[in-house]
């Protein structure tokens, strides 16, 4: 039996997985040849933690998976992509294009759009998933909102997983909630890399404050707001002076938005993950004082009180992040770092004005 080589534990049922989670014993934590010949046996996943306070054992056993609805994920997925390509098009078409039915043609000049947003999102959401799955985390694949762009712009309005059964402990909540971010940043980052380098600086052109580069959508200029982060990468990668934004550094700047609306530390968004993973029942302190700050942003750009509104209705009326069943391990160092890292990309990527109201 495996609980012969541990200390402690206990087994729980949780959405029809069983878990065993116990303190393993020092003599075997190498582990012996007999512990290591026990997991191999084992009918399902395991995984171990070392910690200050000892090394941990969380074993699952799980029942069949769920039969997964692909062919709504495949709809959504390709109506997603329509509308992304549509709005790609608005981009570099001609004016009114979205009040007429386009033509093969011009639809298809949207793709420089479409596919570097597509591929932005799904990247994010593919992150969580297969953390998820790794933890035999009971999630539904990736779906897609399509969107009319007439209304947002951008043809969508992003992606989500579900999580179908609660989460075990602290690290695995972390694992699924810091990989999206990492995963969409990782392709997001290059595409605006490359977007700036095909941007056209405009002669004469005036910006606004925390707005320096735009797009003409539709055959309307739209100023798009700044970040650290992108004010670095023009220095490196786009001339001074006010950009006209290629359709793939357009996808990058969405990429930046997503992630850093995402990351802020709020109910179950991305952010409250990584914040309750990290503190705790602190989450709800950090969440209660970043929620204040939304409110008076929202006298600079009045869009972060429907951001403020909406953290609410996600979290179904309150800040706080709810409880993982084992919240008593605090993080591993290195995930601590990560924690860190995922800190400073929000603060890099974070716009106080995404869409300023007033063009020049």
């Amino acid at each position: 039996m495996i609980t012969t080589y541990l200390t402690s534990w206990r087994g729980i049922v949780i959405g029809g997985r069983e878990y065993l989670e116990g303190e393993i014993a020092e003599a075997h934590r190498d582990p012996s040849a007999e512990f290591a010949r026990e997991l191999g046996e084992w009918d399902g996943f395991h995984y171990t933690e070392r910690t200050p306070d000892g090394a941990w054992l969380v074993l699952v056993r799980e029942p069949s998976p769920p039969t997964e609805r692909w062919w709504l994920h495949s709809v959504l997925l390709i109506l997603t992509i329509l509308t992304t390509t549509l709005a790609g098009a608005a981009l570099v078409g001609p004016p009114d294009i979205l009040l007429r039915v386009p033509s093969p043609a011009t639809l298809l000049s949207g793709l420089p759009f479409s596919l570097p947003l597509m591929g932005i999102l799904c990247g994010h959401e593919t992150g969580h998933y297969l953390m998820a799955r790794r933890y035999r985390v009971n999630a539904s694949p990736p779906y897609l909102i399509p969107f009319p762009p007439h209304f947002n712009l951008v043809g969508t309005m992003g992606a989500f997983i579900r999580l179908r059964a609660p989460v075990f402990d602290r690290r695995t909540l972390f694992d699924i909630g810091v990989a999206g971010p990492l995963a969409g940043m990782v392709i997001a980052i290059p595409v605006l890399v490359a977007g700036l380098a095909m941007s056209d600086v405009v002669p004469g052109a005036t910006g606004l404050p925390l707005a320096h580069q735009f797009v003409n959508f539709d055959g309307t200029r739209v100023m798009v707001g700044d970040s650290l982060l992108l004010v670095g990468l023009r220095a490196l990668a786009a001339p001074d002076g006010v950009l006209r934004l290629h359709p793939a550094a357009f996808a990058g700047w969405v990429g930046l938005l997503v992630t850093m609306l995402n990351l802020m530390p709020l109910a179950q968004l991305d952010g409250g993950h990584i914040a309750y993973a990290l503190v705790g029942r602190g989450q709800l302190w950090v969440a209660r004082a970043f929620w204040g700050v939304l409110l008076a942003l929202g006298f600079l750009w009045g869009q972060w009180w429907l951001w403020a509104a909406l953290a609410l209705l996600l979290g179904r009326g309150r800040l706080g992040h709810p409880p993982v069943v084992s919240p008593r391990r605090a993080l591993t160092p290195g995930r601590r770092l990560t924690a860190l890292a995922a800190a400073l990309l929000f603060a890099l990527s974070f716009m106080p004005v995404p869409l300023p109201t007033v063009t020049p």
